[in-house]
């Protein structure tokens, strides 16, 4: 009875400032970051260093938007965001990157779809699909000429 009706909630794990931690941080829950971090961050949630934070990680993470600094390595499922007073020292794989007016990014960028489009099998009178063209018949001098 009460099974059914339980479900878990997560809570977001924030590293306050004025707070430094080391070490290898795995969550399944959002992660904020307003203070210092040097290690690995491994989050199936969003991560955000906030203005004041620093992280010296690898991080992999569903959404990462950097406000403050990241020196390390990003691998993000959906979206990087860096903020106009954000910094990004690091090679990304991302989905999708906005890098607003202001923001800094330093490093090598490779985008990967999330899932590959499944193709869409086309219909004789589809409208998506372009109208065959007619086959121009060329004359047997024309076809001399072309094999010199």
């Amino acid at each position: 009875m009460f099974k059914d009706s339980k479900r878990t909630r997560y809570t977001e794990t924030t590293i306050g400032l004025g707070t430094h931690v080391e070490g290898r941080l795995v969550s399944d829950a959002g992660i904020r970051i307003e203070g210092e971090f040097k290690g690995d961050i491994d989050c199936k949630g969003d991560v955000i260093v906030g203005e004041y934070g620093i992280a010296r990680a690898g991080i992999a993470a569903q959404d990462l938007t950097i406000a403050g600094r990241v020196f390390g390595d990003v691998n993000v499922k959906g979206r990087l965001t860096i903020a106009a007073s954000g910094q990004l020292h690091g090679n990304v794989l991302a989905h999708s990157i906005l890098v607003q007016d202001g923001g800094m990014y330093n490093g090598h960028c490779r985008m990967e779809r999330q899932t590959e489009a499944k193709p869409r099998h086309l219909q004789e009178n589809d409208p998506l699909q372009p109208a065959p063209q007619p086959v121009k018949e060329i004359p047997a001098k024309e076809k001399s000429r072309q094999a010199g």
